[in-house]
C-alpha cells in the first residue's frame, strides 16, 4: 500500500544536509511540480520522495526477518491464528492492498515475502518514530524490537501492559531487555511454550546473534527491489527504487554484487555511516536523458561491466574518495568535490582515474 499523504516543504527541508541524493531528489521534485501541480507533487509516494529517502535505507534487518519466518512459518491460504484473527503468508493480517485478510483469501510465497517486507517497513517507521534513541540502537538490537513487534504490535512502546521494556528502552538499560521480553509470554496460554521460544531468540538476537544475509548467487533480476545484495545494500538501490532502472541480466545483478561487496568494504572503513547510492544502472534510454556518455559504465552492457556513484553520508568525501583509489583495482572518477565518487568497471577490469 503506497503512502500519498502529503509532506509540507518545511517538513522537507528540516532533514536537509546538501547530500548529493537531496539534491538529486530536489531536481525530480522541481520537474514533478512543473509537470503535475503542488498537490499531486507533494506526496510520499512520488518518485522523488523515494530518492529523497534514500539515506533511511541502510539499515540491515534481515535477521529481524528471518526471525519472523521461522516462527510465524508460511501460509497460502488465509487461517485462524491463536489471537483469533484471520492471517496469511507469514502471519499478515492485512493484505497488500490494506483490507483485512478474510476466510478464502490465498497467497503465493513471492508476493507473501513482498508483503512481508511491506509490513517490517511500516513497523520501523512506527518504532523509529516512538522509541527514544532508536537511531543509535544497534541492528541487530532494532531487529529483535521489529521481531517483536511484529507480534504484539508496532505501537507497543509506552502502552499499558508494556511499562517494564518501555522502561528499559526509555532509560537505556539495554543489559535487562532480554530478561524484559521474557514477560510477554501470555502466561497459562495454550501457547505460551512458543512465545516464550521466541522471546528468548528475540533476546539473542538483541545481544548480537544475527542471521546471514542472502547469498548474491541466490539473486536475480527480477528479485524484490528489497533483496539484499550485502547486508546494506539492496538490488532496488542500484535501481534508485525505480522499475525503469531494473536489471534485465543476471550478469548485471553479478556485477552489481561485486560492487556492492566492495561499497561493504567503504563502509566498514568510514565507521558504518551508511553508504548511499546517487547513481546506479542507466538502461540506454535513461543514459539518453541524463546526458552520459555513450560507453558509460553505468550501462552496464556486457560481463564485468558496471559502475556505481556514492557518498558516505556524514564522512570526508576526499577521504573516501582517497580509499578507492588505493583499494578499487578498476575505475574511479574522482568527484569528492561535488560530493560522490564514481566505482566502476570496465571491459577488461582496467585501472582508469580521471576527474569530473
Amino acid at each position: 500500500m503506497t503512502n500519498n499523504k502529503p509532506i509540507s516543504l518545511e517538513q522537507l527541508f528540516r532533514y536537509y544536509k546538501a547530500l548529493p541524493h537531496q539534491a538529486a531528489a530536489i531536481q525530480e521534485l522541481e520537474a514533478d511540480l512543473s509537470k503535475n501541480g503542488y498537490e499531486i507533487a507533494m506526496r510520499r509516494d512520488r518518485g522523488w520522495f523515494a530518492t529523497w529517502s534514500q539515506s533511511g535505507k541502510q539499515r540491515n534487518y534481515q535477521a529481524a526477518i528471518e526471525l519472523v519466518k521461522s516462527f510465524e512459518g508460511f501460509h497460502h491460504d488465509a487461517y485462524l491464528c491463536p489471537a483469533e484473527v484471520w492471517s496469511i503468508g507469514w502471519g499478515n493480517t492485512t493484505k497488500a492492498d490494506g483490507s483485512p485478510v478474510v476466510p478464502g483469501d490465498r497467497i503465493g510465497q513471492e508476493d507473501g515475502d513482498v508483503l512481508l517486507q511491506k509490513t517490517i517497513d511500516g513497523i520501523v517507521s512506527a518504532l523509529a518514530g516512538s522509541i527514544p534513541y532508536w537511531p543509535a540502537m544497534t541492528e541487530h538490537q532494532q531487529s529483535a524490537v521489529i521481531s517483536f513487534a511484529y507480534n504484539v504490535g508496532s505501537y507497543f512502546y509506552g502502552q499499558q501492559g508494556f511499562e517494564t521494556i518501555s522502561r528499559c528502552l526509555r532509560e537505556r538499560t539495554y543489559k535487562s531487555v532480554p530478561e524484559a521480553l521474557l514477560l510477554y509470554c501470555n502466561p497459562g496460554s495454550s501457547f505460551e511454550a512458543g512465545l516464550k521460544r521466541r522471546r528468548q531468540a528475540e533476546g539473542q538476537l538483541w545481544a548480537g546473534e544475527q542471521a546471514a544475509a542472502p547469498e548474491p548467487a541466490k539473486i536475480r533480476p527480477e528479485s524484490p527491489f528489497s533483496t539484499r545484495l550485502t547486508p546494506h545494500i539492496t538490488l532496488g538501490e542500484f535501481a534508485l527504487g525505480q522499475e525503469a532502472r531494473r536489471f534485465e541480466h543476471q550478469y548485471q545483478v553479478d556485477m552489481a554484487a561485486e560492487l556492492a561487496a566492495f561499497l561493504e568494504r567503504v563502509r566498514s572503513r568510514f565507521g558504518g555511516k551508511p553508504v548511499i547510492i546517487t547513481s546506479g544502472y542507466r538502461p540506454p534510454a535513461i543514459n539518453r536523458e541524463v546526458g552520459g556518455a555513450f560507453r558509460s559504465e553505468h550501462l552496464f552492457d556486457g560481463k564485468g561491466v558496471g559502475a556505481v556513484d556514492f557518498c558516505v553520508q556524514g564522512a570526508d568525501m576526499l577521504a573516501v574518495q582517497t580509499y578507492c583509489e588505493e583499494n578499487w583495482p578498476h575505475s574511479v572518477g574522482r568527484a569528492a568535490s561535488r560530493g560522490f565518487v564514481h566505482l566502476g568497471r570496465r571491459e577488461g577490469g582496467l585501472w582508469v582515474r580521471w576527474d569530473y
